[in-house]
């Protein structure tokens, strides 16, 4: 842009001359207006070379910000370059996102979602019909990842059921076999109990995984592993919810799982030892099948021990789309002097099979682990569809020990969609001796039918 102040000088030096001029033929007040004109026409020529100062200013303010913005463009672009040169920098999505980095770290959120649904039906006259009822069973959020050095870590707790509990929080080290676990975790006791909630063939475990009251503890262990051979054994107090209580418990497992063709082999043993503390008292009992109702057919009562001592075998195959598995649990109590101790037994027996074509159920050295379908929902199948019996079986009669037993017989088809859904649907006959809920008659010898749907999700 020129400067206009020239021009505007030239026109106040004409109306000067002009009214130099004028002035001497007019009256006195046209020389008055010609003046406070050309007065006028003066102060529009120092407006305007200020608004030129102004504007010169502006321009040279935009292209500070422009040479500024182009530098500061250029040092982010060498520090992602940096950033991805030295530190390699990675991101994978597998249902959720996993951060890690060329320093051995790494962070992965995780979650999952079991929603279920169902029916209890028992003899109306006990009063323990639950009728149709459903439950948020779990609703669980966490992380886990590595830390430089070997380490790692996991947290996990659950939102379920209108409250909220820790479930994982460990710190490990591992050293090629070798793995040391220090936190709350789950201690050592079978095949069915050991694997996730996630992958197992109904929707609760077998009843004597719930009656002896197996869970996460505060502790530290040590697991060795080889391709077939797996050893487990820790040191573990209470759950973090009962803590301080005088708790300490020692419990170990051992696997063999050899292969046999394209057959999937495995055999274990547990042990079990929890010395209570002083004036403690335990309680054994089950829910039937289902979690969402609080009525327990077995139960025990609170009785008073000293401590638990517990032997298990595991026994199972996977053979294409078969699967056959085996457990058994024995927990025997030491009561204070005066009392006998009593002992009580659980076992279950299940088969399975998949209806679709090329699915197997999963495995990891020591636990079942989750079923990949071939073709599932999503592209362009239907995912895997798999059929399964259980014989279930719980004993807490023995000594002055009055719990009942229970003898179910379970059938149950799961819908895996994808790797990360599965849709569940479980049947159950429940047959009763000695139920903690009498029907009118005294009679404490009946049948129970309960049906249970569960939808799940996971990441």
């Amino acid at each position: 842009m020129k400067s206009l102040k020239p021009l505007v000088v030239s026109l106040a030096i004409l109306g000067s001359s002009v009214s130099s001029q004028a002035v001497a033929q007019a009256n006195p007040s046209t020389s008055e207006e010609i003046a406070a004109l050309r007065a006028e026409l003066i102060r529009m020529s120092d407006r305007l070379a200020e608004l030129e100062q102004e504007l010169a200013e502006t321009k040279q303010t935009a292209n500070t910000a422009i040479e500024a913005s182009a530098e500061a463009s250029a040092e982010a672009s060498a520090l992602a370059a940096n950033v991805a040169e030295d530190d390699d920098l990675n991101v994978k999505f597998k249902a959720a996102p996993e951060m890690s980095d060329g320093n051995g770290w790494s962070f992965k959120p995780r979650g999952r979602i079991n929603m279920d649904f169902g029916y209890v039906g028992a003899p109306s006259s006990t009063g323990a019909d639950s009728g149709f009822d459903a439950e948020a069973r779990r609703v669980r959020l966490g992380a886990s990842g590595k830390i430089p050095g070997g380490f790692g870590y996991k947290v996990e707790a659950d939102f379920g059921e209108n409250d909220l509990a820790l479930k994982d929080a460990i710190i490990t080290y591992s050293d090629g076999g070798l793995t040391l676990t220090a936190g709350q975790h789950n201690t050592f006791q079978g095949l069915e109990e050991l694997s996730s909630s996630l992958n197992t063939s109904f929707i609760e475990r077998s009843a004597w995984t719930d009656a002896f009251g197996f869970e996460r503890r505060i502790g530290v262990s040590a697991q060795y592993k080889t391709d077939n051979v797996l050893l487990q054994g820790g040191v573990f107090a209470d759950d973090s919810e009962d803590l301080p209580n005088g708790n300490n418990s020692f419990d170990g497992r051992v696997v063999f799982a050899p292969k046999s063709g394209s057959t999937q082999l495995h055999f274990g043993g547990s042990i079990h030892y929890n010395n209570l503390g002083d004036g403690s008292t335990v309680r054994y009992r089950a829910r039937p099948l289902v979690h969402f109702t609080d009525d327990r057919f077995v139960n025990t009562g609170r009785f008073s021990a000293e401590s638990e001592f517990g032997l298990g075998l595991e026994a199972a195959a996977i053979a294409g789309p078969f699967h056959v598995a085996l457990e058994g649990f024995s927990q025997s109590v030491d009561r204070p002097t005066g009392f006998e101790d009593p002992s009580f037994f659980g076992a279950s027996a299940e088969v399975g099979m998949f209806l679709t074509q090329g699915d197997r159920r999963g495995y990891k050295l020591g636990k079942f682990d989750r079923v990949k379908p071939q073709s599932p929902v999503g592209e362009g199948g239907m995912g895997a569809l798999q059929v399964n019996l259980r014989y279930d079986h719980l004993d807490l009669n023995d000594k002055d020990i009055l719990g009942g037993t229970q003898d179910s017989v379970q059938a149950s088809l799961i819908w895996t969609l994808t790797d990360y859904t599965r849709l569940l649907f479980n049947y159950g006959l429940l047959s009763y001796d000695d139920a903690a809920f009498p029907e009118d008659d005294g009679n404490t010898s009946y049948d129970v039918h309960v049906f249970g749907v569960r939808a799940q999700v996971d990441f």
